[in-house]
């Protein structure tokens, strides 16, 4: 287990619209050798009467010797190859056979996305999810989740707030809860990123701050005007309210995330980055944040986007953490549990977590469990 940093990021003082804060993160250069754009598929003539499903929201596009990445709109976009009939161009891409080229989570669906992958839960079962879903219609989720468009304010704020120069990233607070953070690793694509952030998915705590609270403090600089004789000293007390603004910022603002250690679990080798996902230790109490991030050799953060969970959330991810401790053996995670196997499937039917048992186990279970 480690923790997560900014190293090779500054933070600068955020905005303030209403009750949406955004902090801003600078880098002094550009990461080499890696881009991020959104992965939509470019108009490819497909007709308008169809359906066509773009699985993905987000692109990593690198180079393995840390030269530049081209330009956007110069280097193909493929559709996913993983979806059967799809359709995707026939010319082939631009770097031949080399896998330079990864599509990440749909950032819309994350948080119900991350839980599951981070303990490799067992795939769906489609043609009986189908079915009930047909038979039963699709209930409302236990860990509702929001989109950026119905947290109050926060449009607005994405909308009107000031990009720094050299900003590569941001860390969303609404009523100064941390809400997410997104880095990129260079400053073009935070600025084409930056409207998608209305997309991201929130948990109810988050979008209930919006709805509760009208306004947070702004932060206001103060400098001791007698240690001000010219220009100079002028621009060296405004970098030590800088510094000072950015040291209670990580130390405070941000310590839900940057304070606890995480499970790091590498998906991904890219040349001289590695791709990986996070999760909390579940066990322990506050913040919890899951996401993804690319690494450099060092650790540092060259792309990291990362969700709040909410209370739901954190008890759907210990069930599931138990369970994957277990080898998903349902006897034996409720002992683990101290619980009976009638027990633990209700408890698995109420956070919704039944889609992974066999339709017989489930009913089975869930039958002597209403007998007890």
């Amino acid at each position: 287990m480690s923790r997560l940093t900014f190293a090779g990021l500054e933070t600068r003082p955020g905005q303030v619209w209403g009750q949406v804060r955004l902090v801003p993160l600078v880098r002094e250069s550009p990461v080499e050798g890696l881009r991020m754009h959104p992965g939509g598929l470019e108009d490819l003539g497909l007709p308008a009467d169809g359906c066509w499903y773009t699985p993905h929201g987000l692109t990593a596009e690198w180079t393995g010797d840390g030269s530049d990445v081209p330009e956007f709109g110069t280097a193909m976009r493929m559709a996913a190859s993983t979806v059967r009939g799809s359709r995707r161009p026939k010319a082939k891409p631009r770097f031949g056979d080399r896998h330079t080229r990864v599509r990440f989570v749909p950032r819309r669906g994350a948080l119900e996305t991350y839980l599951p992958l981070a303990f490799k839960a067992p795939v769906v079962a489609w043609p009986e999810w189908s079915s009930r879903a047909f038979r039963h219609s699709l209930l409302p989720q236990p860990d509702r989740t929001y989109s950026g468009a119905l947290v109050d304010g926060l449009a607005d704020a994405l909308r009107v707030f000031e990009i720094h120069p050299g900003q590569c990233g941001v860390l969303v607070y609404v009523a100064d809860a941390l809400s997410g953070v997104l880095v990129t690793p260079h400053p073009d694509d935070y600025r084409r990123l930056h409207p998608s952030l209305v997309e991201d998915s929130y948990g109810e705590l988050i979008w209930r701050y919006s709805m509760l609270y009208d306004a947070v403090p702004e932060f206001e600089a103060r400098i001791d005007a007698s240690r001000v004789d010219s220009l100079a000293d002028l621009r060296t007390q405004a970098r030590a309210v800088r510094r000072e603004w950015a040291a209670f910022h990580d130390g405070t603002f941000a310590a839900g995330l940057l304070d606890p250690e995480y499970h790091f679990t590498e998906t991904y080798a890219m040349a001289d980055f590695r791709l990986v996902r996070y999760r909390p230790a579940f066990a322990s109490v506050g913040e919890a944040h899951v996401g993804e991030a690319i690494l450099d050799a060092q650790g540092r953060p060259a792309f990291l986007q990362s969700f709040r969970l909410s209370e739901t959330h954190v008890r759907r991810a210990r069930l599931l953490e138990a369970l994957s401790a277990n080898e998903w053996r349902l006897d034996e995670t409720a002992e683990a549990l101290g619980l009976s196997t009638p027990a633990l499937v209700a408890l698995l039917h109420n956070s919704d977590l039944d889609w992974m048992l066999r339709r017989d186990v489930a009913d089975r279970n869930l039958a002597r469990h209403r007998g007890q």
